[in-house]
C-alpha cells in the first residue's frame, strides 16, 4: 500500500465517520421530536378524559333527580319538572342530591 492509497483509506474512513456521525444526530433529533409529540399527546388525552369525567358527573346527577322524580309519587311532580327544564335540579322533601 502505497502513500496515495493510505490517503484515500484515510479520506474515505473519515467520511465514512462523518456521516455515521451525521445519522446518529438526525437520528437523536427524531427521537426527542417523537418524545415531545407523545408527551403533549398524553397531556392532551389526559385533559380530554378529565372533561368526559366530568360530563359523566353531571349526567349521572341528572339521571339521579329524574329516577327520584319518577319513583317519588308527590303532588308536586308538575313543580320538579319544569324546575327542571328551568335547569334548577329541585330535591325532593327529604332527599339531597349526590
Amino acid at each position: 500500500m502505497g502513500p496515495g492509497e493510505a490517503i484515500v483509506a484515510v479520506a474515505l474512513g473519515g467520511t465514512v465517520i462523518a456521516g455515521l456521525i451525521t445519522l446518529g444526530g438526525i437520528i437523536k433529533r427524531w427521537f426527542a421530536y417523537k418524545d415531545r409529540q407523545l408527551g403533549l399527546t398524553a397531556d392532551l388525552t389526559a385533559e380530554k378524559a378529565a372533561q368526559y369525567g366530568a360530563h359523566i358527573e353531571r349526567l349521572e346527577q341528572r339521571v339521579r333527580v329524574l329516577e327520584r322524580i319518577a319513583t317519588d309519587k308527590g303532588a308536586d311532580l308538575a313543580q320538579q319538572i319544569e324546575s327542571l327544564r328551568d335547569g334548577v335540579p329541585s330535591m325532593l322533601p327529604g332527599k339531597e342530591i349526590n
